[in-house]
């Protein structure tokens, strides 16, 4: 397959599966409709990097060793249910700006760090087990054997960029003002409705087949 139609066809598929609501979806609504814009495009970056990981595994060739490998699927399936829990309930404990907004280690919400905020985005996408599976079927459509592996590194930072792109706008469409001052007041219901579906992703996750 050629590069541009590779990359056409690698947008199109991969915005598809972007789109469809999961753990970062949820994730990049919680963190801008509560906590503002630069929170939900720091979020975005974390998850545009957490893709490096299956780019560089899916490169090697690991990516079909893991997707059928079930003691690691296992493995990456309990990490990621149970740090959605721990987004889930971190999103329950959530306050109103009137109360106390001090999380269990004493940092304001305001002053969390930008590398935190990525980080929680990272983890969030490099620990869904589903990852590898799609990548097998995603590489297998575009990779040939042989391709240079310059050319498969312009696939995989392009995924990535997809994936900021996406839920950057996400991020920017949810902090317009209007959003915004909608949601201001009920900020704190935000984060706990948002909990919750994390921790329904979360069970799911832990309790579905891959």
């Amino acid at each position: 397959m050629e590069l541009l139609h590779g990359l056409i066809v690698v947008t199109v598929v991969h915005l598809l599966a972007a789109a469809s609501p999961g753990p970062d979806f949820v994730l990049v609504t919680q963190q801008t409709l509560t906590r503002g814009k630069r929170v939900g495009l720091l979020c975005s970056l974390g998850i545009a990097l957490g893709l490096s990981i299956h780019i560089l595994y899916s490169a090697f060739g690991l990516a079909a060793v893991i997707a059928n490998s079930e003691s690691a699927l296992w493995a990456i399936k309990l990490l990621g249910g149970g740090y959605l829990l721990y987004l889930g309930v971190s999103g329950l404990r959530a306050r109103p700006d009137g109360e106390a907004t001090m999380p269990a280690g004493g940092e304001p919400v305001a002053a969390r760090s930008g590398w935190r905020t990525v980080g929680a985005g990272f983890l969030c996408n490099a620990l869904n087990p589903k990852a590898p599976i799609y990548f097998v079927s995603l590489f297998t459509v575009v990779l040939t054997p042989g391709m240079p592996l310059h050319q498969i590194a312009i696939y995989g930072v392009w995924i990535m960029l997809v994936q900021l792109g996406w839920f950057s706008a996400v991020a920017l469409l949810l902090s317009t003002p209007p959003v915004q001052r909608a949601f201001r007041r009920f900020g704190h219901w935000i984060d706990r409705v948002l909990g919750v579906a994390m921790i329904a992703l979360g069970v799911r996750l832990l309790t579905a087949r891959l």
